[in-house]
This record gives C-alpha cells, structure tokens and sequence, in this order.
C-alpha cells in the first residue's frame, strides 16, 4: 500500500535513458543528487534502461533499493534513444519535467537555471551549446548542416547546436505524448509542438565515461528520419527532377531532329548515349528510394505496433527530499 507522501507529484522529473553505462551511473547520480536536492522541492529521476547488456540495470536498482526517489523503467530489449525517452517520459509524475544524458556531457549542475526559465513562464527551456568539447571537426560540422538543412526545408526551426538537454512543463509534455508515431527524432517534435521557448547557452564537456553509442551510420538514419518524418520536400525535389529531365530531353530530341534535317544523320557517339542512360537510370533509382523511405513509414505506422515494451518498471517511492 502507498503511503500519502509516495501518491504526491513531485515537482521536477529528470528522465535519463541509457544503454550500456554502468561505468558513469554512480557519478551521474552523485552530481544530480545535491544538484536536486539544492533546489528545495520535491524530486524523482526516472532511469529508462533500454535493453542493457552489461551491468547497467544490477546498478539502477541498487540504487533504487538505496534512494527512494529513483524510478527505474527497464525495457524487454534495446529499442533505442528515441523510444527509450519515450518511456521515461511517458512514466515522468513531475509538473516540470528535465531530459538528459547520463555521460555528464549535460552537467546537472545546469538544472537549476533551466528551472528559473520555467519560473520565468516558459514552457520549455533548452539548453543551447556554445562550444563542444571532445567532438572531432567532422561530427560538428556534419551537425551544423543538419541543423541548417531542417531549418531551410522544414515546416518547424530546430534550435541549432541543441540536444535533448532541456526541460519541459507538464502541459507542454502532455502535448508531446500525444505525438505517437513509430519514426521519432524527438528533437523535432520538441520543436513541433512548439509554446514560449528560452534558450540557455553553456559549453558542453566531454564524455565522463565509456564510449558513444552514436556512430556515423545511426546519425545518418536519424538525420533521414527527421527530414521524412517533418518535410515532403524529397519528393517534391525527385518530381522536380524528373520535369527537369523530361524538359531537358525534349530540348535535345528538338536539337537532334533540326541537326539531321540540316546536316543529315550522323552515327552518334556511344559514351553520350552511356552518360544518357546511365544519368536516367539513376534519377530513376533515387526518386524511387526516396518514395520507398516514405512508403516504408506509412508501413511501419499502420502496424500500430508500441513504442516500446516495460518489462519491469520500479516507481519512485517519495517525492521527498530526504535521501
């Protein structure tokens, strides 16, 4: 039975998803601990464990079994960042509610100004990158494009140089959670849903420990998955395409038929009928695979499959402050 103290909402939820951390979980909750409990209300930070493999789920419930307001969410198996935030906030009791990365490249300590920004009325407080420490040359500038690849074709401006680090209202989250589709890129539909919005800037660090779980070729598909899941530009650009080719090749059969009436007919090169072909058949395969990405989501999403599936889920046991 509940005791009236575990029935309160706290004031701030912090969701952290996670995969494969146990060598920075101690020190996250160590630094998010006094951070928390400085601001004086009640709190409870919601672990999402999306289908660990090392010891990372051992250490979540030791440290639930020694601090109440931990809620630990564990996940039937890995279903990634995007669905595993999903069910941390879908699991969040707080009327504020915080998201952030465990490897303390968002220092905790940056929680207590987002929260002022929430004080101040608005509804969501991001925090905006001024520098990045520990980034190579190439990821920064693959992110920037990106940023401004979204910003130019996208009905929404994603906020450039900003993560998931952020904090939200309740009424803000309850319009998220309404957005259920299969294909997320959450930093999109944060921006979606849109309401008053303020920025704060600060330097990110590097990883406290172990390594990322974001190479290359899984931002490439989350970068595909923001530019399908917000724009249909794509395909717009593959019909525009082929007008252009058609356009382009009526012009040239006009210029063939003129040339022969004038000068008779010539046997045509072999390497400009190749370049010819070869040119068609790939705008071809390319507006193909672009209507097959789209295609492939509107299959996914009549499925009606759940995000994610809860094989254990441990909530906070007081919204106290005590530890």
């Amino acid at each position: 039975m509940q005791t009236p103290t575990a029935c309160l909402r706290p004031t701030y939820s912090v969701v952290v998803p996670l995969y494969n951390e146990e060598e920075v979980i101690g020190k996250f909750h160590a630094r998010l601990v006094p951070v928390m409990e400085g601001m004086g209300l009640p709190w409870e930070v919601v672990y999402v464990d999306d289908g660990s493999r090392d010891r990372s789920r051992a250490l979540l419930m030791a440290l639930r079994a020694e601090d109440p307001r931990v809620s630990v969410v564990a996940l039937s198996r890995n279903f990634g960042k995007e669905a595993a935030l999903t069910a941390g906030l879908d699991h969040a009791r707080g009327e504020a509610v915080v998201i952030s990365d465990i490897d303390l490249q968002d220092p905790p300590e940056l929680i207590p100004e987002l929260a002022a920004g929430w004080q101040e009325g608005f509804d969501v407080v991001y925090a905006q990158r001024a520098e990045r420490d520990g980034e190579t040359w190439l990821k920064k500038a693959t992110a920037k494009a990106f940023y401004r690849l979204m910003g130019g074709i996208g009905p929404v401006k994603v906020p450039e140089d900003t993560g998931d680090f952020r904090l939200m209202s309740r009424r803000a989250l309850d319009e998220l959670l309404r957005l259920r589709e299969r294909h997320r890129m959450m930093k999109g539909l944060f921006a979606w849903i849109g309401f008053p919005s303020k920025a704060v800037r600060y330097r990110r660090a590097p990883r406290a420990a172990g390594a990322t779980k974001w190479n290359y070729p899984k931002l490439v598909n989350l970068s595909i998955e923001g530019i399908t899941g917000f724009t249909t530009v794509p395909l717009r650009i593959a019909a525009f395409l082929g007008l252009a080719i058609a356009a382009l090749s009526v012009i040239y059969g006009a210029f063939i038929v003129g040339r022969t009436l004038l000068l008779g007919n010539p046997v045509p090169g072999y390497p400009s009928l190749l370049v010819a072909v070869l040119f068609l058949g790939g705008s071809q395969l390319t507006a193909l695979g672009i209507m097959g990405e789209y295609l492939g989501r509107v299959f996914n999403e009549t499925k009606g499959r759940p995000l994610y599936i809860v094989e254990r889920h441990l909530p906070a046991g007081t919204a106290g402050n005590q530890a």
